[in-house]
């Protein structure tokens, strides 16, 4: 068994506390967003201008969304606290996701000065590495650990002012998801400029998570949701049909443009 014995709280300036998982998704976001400037530096058809303004309008919308997620599903507590709605004690990472993208998306549709789909591809990479770097900030604060095993590298918190269970040996699914993370950074990392329809690498992006997701929530503690699975896998499973389905489309459509040849 691996002990945690790491206070969630980092430091305490006078009434103000900052937390480990705080500083972690600072650090995530930053990471994200240096990943996009570096990103566009030789690319001719994005300017770091148009990355920051994106980021002004992504990470808001990310913030907004993944509260709001996450207040849906825990909604039974929210109902009879209705004045903690609005924090930040709880997110959802597919409310993160998904509220950046759509913010970036409609975004883009105003502006026109960029493809979304281009600038989708250019961040994936980065969006799982910043992942990555969030769950470290769940391993410290005790959060999204996984159900009760007996394995030899199960975690054990025993901080009192852990968010994880004390005591209580349990998946270290956060470390998993780290490692599997790290993984399909280098994976996306080697397909970049491999696509010919813009959004692809983003759509594989967005289907290896889903797929992850959709497994190992089955040994994360949770809730259920709808129909006996988790919220975050409900999303899963309606993401991955989404995003195949497109993909499906995008390699048919490079497959008619490659007999007919490239267009005048």
């Amino acid at each position: 068994m691996i002990n945690i014995d790491i206070n969630p709280i980092a430091l305490s300036i006078g009434p103000v506390s900052i937390g480990w998982y705080g500083i972690m998704i600072a650090l995530a976001v930053i990471t994200l967003v240096a990943w996009a400037l570096f990103s566009v530096k030789k690319d001719t058809r994005l300017t770091p201008d148009m990355v920051l303004n994106a980021a002004l309008v992504g990470i808001p919308s990310g913030i907004i969304f993944s509260r709001f997620l996450h207040v849906i599903d825990f909604w039974d507590y929210y109902a009879i606290n209705p004045g903690k709605i609005v924090g930040g004690e709880g997110l959802s990472i597919w409310g993160a996701i998904l509220g950046a993208t759509i913010g970036i998306w409609l975004f883009s549709l105003i502006n026109k000065k960029f493809s979304f789909g281009h600038l989708a591809d250019i961040l994936a990479p980065g969006i799982i590495l910043a992942q990555a770097i969030g769950r470290v900030g769940c391993t410290l604060n005790g959060c999204c650990y996984g159900k009760e095993t007996s394995l030899p590298w199960a975690i054990v918190y025993t901080n009192p002012n852990t968010h994880g269970p004390i005591g209580i040996p349990v998946h270290p699914t956060q470390v998993y998801e780290i490692m599997f993370n790290l993984i399909i950074f280098g994976v996306l990392f080697k397909l970049r400029n491999r696509f010919k329809t813009d959004g692809s690498l983003f759509l594989v992006y967005l289907s290896f998570y889903s797929v992850w997701r959709l497994g190992v929530d089955f040994i994360r503690d949770g809730r259920p949701f709808l129909f006996g699975l988790h919220q975050a896998q409900i999303i899963s499973i309606v993401v991955l049909l989404i995003t195949l389905t497109l993909l499906w489309k995008a390699r048919k459509t490079c497959q008619i443009q490659s007999i007919i040849g490239p267009s005048e």
